[in-house]
């Protein structure tokens, strides 16, 4: 029998994007985009403020749809529809609805896209948020936990209906280093024994190094990707200025 990884070298990639142009209206941002992300992998999108990664995200969520070429994710073009999604998404604040429980947060995609009873419900819920190591906080209000819970428990929601496929935006933005840390070893630890993809867009270095297996930078100058491949690699071999200046926090 093949292992995970042989497994997932066989499957079609879970992203493909190619000669994908983003952006807003008119207006291109970035294009001739073109990389797939394998299954089971922690790929990260990188590049400076105002590089056009969040955009890049916002295409493949399907929040916007692209201005040119192709993208398919999971099998299919990401744009919204009316059955349940294929994938999960934690934002960069965390998108807790404030007025409701911890648990009636992560219960929300399950009464939406499911027909379990709310017994059922609540068994998934417990055990979501017993994944994300949230246990007993379940009555909690977002108000009344830290910012680095509200993260935890905003995966718990996103992986509710239990996608292979979980997006991640800036996960440890305005998290203290220790609770930026705890979260990285949650996220590495989730994707190894769920065997789910993740794609994260990050422009933290510890991060990156703690968790991505592969990673594309974009850059707004260029409008297009300037380096892909390991983050070690690239820190250590790249003769491009703009990523060594990147990954070693220098101007060009």
């Amino acid at each position: 029998m093949p292992s995970g990884a042989e497994a997932a070298a066989v499957l079609p990639p879970i992203i493909a994007a190619d000669e994908l142009a983003i952006g807003y209206g008119e207006t291109v941002i970035l294009e001739r985009l073109s990389f797939t992300v394998p299954h089971g992998e922690v790929f990260a999108i990188l590049g400076g403020s105002g590089s056009g990664k969040s955009t890049l995200l916002r295409n493949l969520i399907g929040l916007d749809p692209p201005l040119g070429g192709r993208l398919e994710v999971d099998g299919a073009p990401p744009r919204q529809s009316d059955g349940p999604p294929r994938f999960g998404v934690l934002f960069q604040s965390g998108a807790l609805f404030g007025s409701m429980t911890l648990a009636q947060n992560v219960a929300l995609p399950l009464r939406k896209w499911t027909g379990l009873d709310a017994d059922a419900i609540d068994v998934v819920v417990r055990s979501k948020l017993r994944l994300v190591g949230l246990e007993g906080f379940e009555n909690h209000l977002p108000s009344e936990i830290s910012g680095g819970m509200k993260k935890r428990a905003g995966i718990a929601r996103a992986l509710a209906l239990d996608p292979p496929l979980l997006f991640l935006d800036e996960p440890s933005a305005g998290l203290d280093p220790v609770s930026s840390v705890e979260l990285d070893e949650l996220i590495s630890t989730l994707s190894r024994s769920l065997g789910m993809t993740t794609v994260i867009v990050t422009h933290e270095l510890a991060s990156i190094f703690a968790i991505a297996q592969s990673c594309i930078m974009v850059d707004r100058g260029a409008r297009g990707i300037i380096a892909r491949g390991a983050p070690g690699a690239l820190r250590d071999g790249s003769d491009d200025p703009r990523v060594r200046a990147f990954f070693n926090r220098k101007s060009v």
